[in-house]
Formats: structure tokens, C-alpha cells, sequence
């Protein structure tokens, strides 16, 4: 892997999520040397919104790819906030529940 390379993560992680960085999320490498392992990934998205991150993924974690798909970021990023919004709203208790049965 160099710098400018297209890659895509090829596992789910909990300190990439994090960071809003999930499998099948495509960057590209934005700095010329690995660390210790590490390679600097920016995940963009398209046109002029803002990226979604640019931090230290292992090589390991990583693969080659042609294209970047900057749309699938946006479709990966959408269902994971999706289903952390359902997650909240099955969590909040509602104001008045003197309605229900028991």
C-alpha cells in the first residue's frame, strides 16, 4: 500500500466506529508512510459534505480497491445512524403512561 491508494476496511471494529468508520466503507490513503502498522485513511463523502473521518486504520484491516465509492459511505453511514436512532427511541420511556394497562 502508498500513499493515494483506494482501500476499502474489511472488518468491523469498535474504535473505527468511533469515529463513524464501519466494514465496507471505502477511503484513500492520505499520507506517505505507514506507522507501527497504521496507515492515515480519509473516508469521504460526496461533493461537498463534510468526511466522515480520517484516522489510523491497520494495514491488515484494509484492502486494495479500484474505485472509490464515496456513495456507499453515505449508505453505510445512513443505516448505522438509522439503527442507532432506533436503539434511543426503544430506550426513552415515554412522558405519561397512565394510559396503559397492566
Amino acid at each position: 500500500m502508498q500513499e493515494m491508494d483506494n482501500v476499502q476496511v474489511i472488518v468491523e471494529k469498535e474504535k473505527y466506529a468511533r469515529e463513524g468508520v464501519h466494514k465496507g466503507m471505502f477511503g484513500w490513503i492520505c499520507h506517505p508512510k505507514c506507522a507501527e502498522g497504521y496507515w492515515l485513511v480519509n473516508f469521504p463523502q460526496c461533493g461537498e459534505k463534510e468526511d466522515i473521518a480520517e484516522i489510523s486504520i491497520k494495514e491488515e484491516d484494509l484492502r486494495i480497491v479500484e474505485i472509490l465509492d464515496a456513495q456507499m459511505n453515505e449508505q453505510i453511514k445512513a443505516k448505522f445512524e438509522n439503527a442507532q436512532n432506533r436503539v434511543k427511541a426503544a430506550t426513552v420511556p415515554p412522558d405519561d403512561i397512565s394510559g396503559y394497562l397492566i
